[in-house]
């Protein structure tokens, strides 16, 4: 006893920042006991750890052997070097919803739309992001055979789905409600829809995308028309312009970031279980297309804790990350069967796939570490063989997951058997998530973007006006004091532009490495978000991040070139396109 007492005595509390303290408590991650004192965050770990090991006792392990297994969870958390945002959440607590990403199905019935909207509003009150296709609805003014009566479109359902969520939802929770709405390019309201956020004054609750099929990029190229087709009979109602079309979603994503698009037919090429059914909805960032009731279960690795010293030089610890991957897989793995499931149809599926989502952050922080500029072919060739060695350690983990634990239920319903596997124990193992709210706990760079700016303002959407948190980014911190040019003064400097580009003072060297967002032309964006693709079970989140001068051709080659080299879906920001934006330069 006297040993255990001492050991956890001498356990180092991981460094955060006052920025990541403060969100930890204003977004309720650490918990409070009935003195209204907040946990350390070591304890936080600890209780994630205890209860996510708690899954063993499944798989008939000894007392010892599960406490060996929670030791190795609680330190690549206490450690920074892997975290899982619900279960940073829920895990250990009341609620125990460790699923961040759903897709629930919206059929056309009264009795389906309604359904979905009361378990959307459940799900939501947890933390959860939901997607949904409103494709299947019939258009408006379409006939109501029941009731002698005219539709009134996918539209008014969306602007319901809003509605509760910002009245029902939003006052009860600490974490606004997330939606993604989704519609065919050949629905037949498919206009009205890409206008639905015009002014930024609606469906506040939703990310909106429209779901684009190889048929109308083909039209798009060659200059033809295409169909749009009544989903309840099938028929063609009208034929448009693609060009004319993909124009309009061009301008409007100009204007105010919305619609992104998802090429839905690139998603089910790559659909891991087709034996289920199409994929036609991804959840809130577009990082993991699900099939109906389906979740994933994601946590990332924190890329920034992978280095290590290289005859002067700085390189990638493979054996380090290898191990660390090992553990993630277990965890994730974990994470699924000690789950709160509220609907049996979630269950079902979900225990059924055992889909889970390791992903990255920190990239752009790995990259300046390496001395390597984002925005260049030694980026794209280094992205490439980081996550294929990431994808090929995940597999790897799960199959010998399957060796003991059996494989994912669905495994004959699934790609994997044609592929020469023969042990899975996860349909899916890869995903790359965006991280906003990990990475500020990581200190890191989010998911796989560029870095933002130097230092910025970061507002909390929940409450913009309020609770300023300004962010320096903690790479460019310390090559600065390596290399001694730190000063207060060059910091305040930065402060101001967010960039060091052409800045006096800063080699063209440092200058060159820690590019920002705004900084990297877009091609480079997409380049970057392509290369995770090609080796990402699911999909990649990525926002082209772009400057308030580009122009909406910028827009257009952007979704023309994320189609031509294969990402499942983009979006793209231009700066201060909108009134209320989260990351801000300080100028």
């Amino acid at each position: 006893m006297g040993k255990q007492k001492q050991s956890r005595k001498s356990i180092k509390e991981p460094t955060l920042t006052k920025n990541a303290l403060a969100v930890m408590k204003k977004r309720k991650y650490l918990q409070k006991n009935k003195k209204g004192q907040y946990e350390k965050v070591s304890d936080m770990f600890r209780r994630i750890a205890r209860n996510i090991a708690s899954a063993e006792k499944n798989y008939i392990k000894s007392k010892k052997e599960i406490k060996k297994v929670e030791e190795e969870f609680f330190e690549v958390m206490n450690n920074l070097e892997f975290l899982s945002g619900m279960t940073l959440r829920n895990a250990g607590r009341e609620l125990q919803q460790l699923s961040a990403c759903y897709v629930l199905p919206i059929e056309d019935s009264m009795d389906s739309i309604y359904t979905t909207l009361k378990n959307a509003a459940f799900l939501h009150k947890t933390g959860a992001g939901i997607g949904y296709d409103f494709s299947k609805l019939r258009p408006v003014n379409d006939l109501v055979s029941t009731t002698n009566g005219k539709s009134s479109g996918p539209l008014s359902f969306m602007k319901l789905y809003d509605f509760s969520s910002e009245t029902v939802v939003n006052n009860a929770s600490t974490r606004r409600a997330g939606n993604m709405g989704i519609l065919r390019i050949d629905h037949p309201d498919i206009l009205e829809f890409i206008k639905s956020k015009e002014g930024n004054d609606a469906l506040n609750n939703f990310n909106i995308s429209v779901a684009i099929t190889d048929k109308f990029m083909k039209a798009v190229k060659n200059g033809r028309n295409y169909d749009l087709i009544n989903p309840r009979n099938n028929k063609k109602v009208e034929s448009l312009k693609a060009r004319k079309v993909f124009g309009m979603i061009v301008e409007k994503a100009w204007q105010a970031a919305e619609p992104g698009i998802i090429f839905i037919d690139t998603v089910n090429k790559y659909n891991q279980t087709p034996g289920l059914g199409r994929i036609e909805a991804t959840n809130l960032c577009g990082e993991q297309p699900l099939l109906p009731y389906e979740a994933c279960n994601l946590g990332s690795i924190i890329l920034s804790k992978f280095i290590k010293n290289d005859d002067g030089g700085k390189k990638i610890d493979y054996e380090k990350l290898e191990k660390v991957i090992n553990i993630a897989v277990h965890f994730l793995d974990n994470s699924i069967d000690v789950n709160n499931y509220p609907l049996l149809e979630i269950k079902e599926i979900n225990k059924g796939n055992r889909k889970i989502g390791l992903g990255v952050m920190g990239f752009a922080d790995m990259l300046a570490e390496v001395n390597i500029p984002y925005n260049s072919e030694e980026a794209v060739d280094f992205a490439k063989k980081l996550m294929k060695f990431i994808q090929e350690k995940a597999r790897n983990a799960s199959v010998e997951l399957a060796k003991v634990r059996g494989n994912f239920p669905n495994f004959n319903k699934s790609i994997w058997p044609k592929l020469g596997f023969k042990k899975l124990r996860n349909a899916t193992c890869t995903t790359i998530a965006p991280n906003g709210t990990t990475s500020i706990f990581a200190n890191c760079s989010s998911g796989i973007e560029p870095i933002f700016g130097l230092v910025y303002v970061r507002k909390n959407i929940m409450d913009l006006g309020k609770d300023e948190l300004i962010e320096v980014n903690p790479t460019f911190e310390k090559v600065a004091k390596e290399k001694w040019f730190y000063s207060k003064d060059l910091m305040e400097k930065v402060a101001e532009r967010g960039t060091i580009k052409n800045m006096e003072g800063i080699s063209k060297e440092i200058q060159k490495v820690f590019v920002t967002a705004h900084d990297i032309e877009f091609k480079w964006h997409i380049k970057i978000q392509a290369a995770f693709q090609k080796y990402t079970d699911n999909a990649v989140s990525k926002t082209v991040n772009l400057p308030n001068d580009a122009t909406r051709h910028d827009v257009e080659e952007v979704f023309k070139l994320a189609y031509e080299l294969g990402c499942k879906g983009t979006t793209v920001y231009r700066d201060r396109s909108r009134d209320k934006q989260v990351l801000n330069y300080i100028k």
